[in-house]
């Protein structure tokens, strides 16, 4: 059974997570080399990684609990979806053991840091449509395709990158990963453009007869999804802390105000028009953190299945959560709201990424009719 109540040893994790975070500058649309160097240094980066490799022993439900309570601090790090939740993850389960002795420990200690690069410019939430192809030359492979809206590769030392090899005995392509360094020869990046402010850019990467050596793959280059789902369902569970973390900054932000601003020798909250929406928000946002931890549950006792279906409703359900609380903050605090000194208006944009990436809430909504519902395809 999910445990509903956390345990005395998660409570201070959250505890000394919010202290830590809540005693650095925000880091939303600033550096935060320092901020993550910190944070590792305290082991709190690689707390899902395991303990003979550096890592703090522990799962993505220790991890989401990090992120979640760096979020409600306003010190979110986007990158933690990324590098220890995704490719420290696959690295864990599958990389060699020559993998792990490379990449674990810096991914632990913060020394090093791994991008994702899965989608494409015409493939989007398609998996299935990636062109991005490797083939083998003698013992290497060279890789050929493009990649789009990868986050950080620049403060990436190399990308794990989602490429199709071909079944020799099918002829059918299938799924397989590959380590790139970020100063391999023909691996060139392109930062796109764009209104969104935070510290993690965004690339277009091309691969141009990208050669790599044998050692550069992870894993088994005949497990496929079973590999590439290992990271996406992290992917969507630290996607939903990170929503939900700042659903909880937003809205308290919006609790302040709301106790303290005074109209007409009442304060604004006592208002049930301004109150109501924000319990509601607050509502929202506790519903999303216990589909959250029911899918981190699922997934560190192994049960990938489960933990597929939970993950993308937790997803779904944060981005509903963080949007709604991020509107209703900005409505609470009315032209206040706008400002850069309540430093709330930038998380307008900033919380439709929890809709957005890593899949659309629509795909989720697509996973649950077919997969849960058992209704039929429309594509």
């Amino acid at each position: 059974m999910t445990p509903v109540i956390e345990s005395d040893e998660h409570k201070s994790l959250r505890a000394a997570v919010s202290t830590f975070a809540r005693n650095h500058p925000r880091t939303l649309a600033a550096d935060n080399k320092h901020f993550w160097q910190e944070a590792a240094r305290l082991g709190y980066i690689g707390v899902n990684l395991p303990e003979a490799y550096g890592g703090g022993g522990g799962g993505i439900t220790e991890l989401s609990l990090v992120l979640e309570e760096m979020g409600a601090a306003g010190n979110p790090l986007l990158m933690m979806i990324v590098s220890p939740a995704i490719c420290g993850t696959v690295i864990s389960r599958f990389g060699t053991e020559a993998q792990k002795q490379d990449w674990l420990p810096t991914l632990a200690d913060g020394t090093r840091m791994m991008s994702f690069g899965i989608t494409e410019p015409d493939a989007g939430s398609n998996s299935h449509r990636i062109t991005t192809t490797a083939r083998r030359d003698g013992t290497d492979w060279i890789l050929t395709g493009r990649k789009v809206f990868i986050s950080g590769v620049d403060i990436s030392d190399a990308t794990l990158v989602v490429g199709r090899t071909e079944d020799a005995r099918t002829g059918k392509l299938k799924p397989c990963l590959f380590i790139v360094p970020r100063d391999t020869p023909g691996f060139e990046r392109r930062r796109i453009d764009m209104e969104l402010n935070a510290a993690e850019k965004q690339f277009e990467l091309t691969l141009d007869d990208v050669r790599l050596p044998a050692d550069a793959l992870v894993g088994d280059e005949d497990a496929g999804l079973l590999q590439l789902f290992a990271g996406l369902n992290p992917e969507r569970i630290m996607t939903a802390a990170f929503g939900i973390g700042m659903g909880r900054y937003a809205l308290s932000r919006a609790l302040d105000y709301a106790r303290e601003r005074t109209v007409w020798k009442t304060p604004i909250g006592a208002h049930q028009a301004i109150a109501h929406p924000l319990a509601q928000a607050h509502i929202d946002l506790e519903l999303a953190r216990l589909m959250m931890r029911k899918a981190a549950h699922l997934y560190d006792a192994g049960d990938d299945m489960g933990a597929g279906e939970a993950a993308n409703m937790a997803k779904y359900a944060a981005g509903e959560a963080c949007v709604k609380a991020v509107d209703q903050a900005v409505h609470t605090l009315g032209g206040n709201g706008l400002t850069r000194e309540f430093g709330l208006a930038s998380l307008i944009a900033a919380s439709r990424v929890a809709r957005i990436a890593p899949v659309s809430r629509e795909m989720i909504l697509n996973y649950v009719s077919h997969q849960t519902l058992g209704l039929p395809k429309s594509y």
